[in-house]
């Protein structure tokens, strides 16, 4: 379902496009330009994302359009464990040191055969 605002600029033809996915039931709105190709001789149109429709209030919400949300929120800053996260690194580093002296008496081993 798709509804078309138009405003006209200077030959330009400029609309608010909404979309409807029907895979995840969301409805996004793009910016739509259009603009006459001249090797193909036809009208053509360049789309922007704007944002997501709110669904309850038909609100046009903006997005960075790629969908990813923080890591780490703010609020769950305070809540950190220190201790958990120094063990936690801590152990990441024990395995990547195990992991480069492993690599290492590999190189030797394939140098050794040469």
């Amino acid at each position: 379902m798709c509804y078309n605002i138009l405003i006209t600029i200077r030959r330009c033809f400029m609309a608010i496009v909404y979309q409807h996915d029907k895979r995840s039931g969301i409805t996004y709105a793009y910016d739509s330009k259009s603009y006459w190709d001249k090797e193909k001789k036809m009208s053509r149109a360049k789309r922007t994302l704007i944002g997501r429709v709110d669904p309850d209030t038909g609100e046009i919400v903006a997005t960075d359009g790629r969908g990813k949300k923080d890591k780490i929120k703010s609020e769950n800053n305070d809540n950190i464990d220190y201790k958990k996260f120094y063990e936690k690194l801590q152990k990441k580093c024990a395995a990547q040191e195990t992991l480069i002296t492993a690599l290492q008496e590999e190189v030797t081993a394939l140098k050794e055969q040469k």
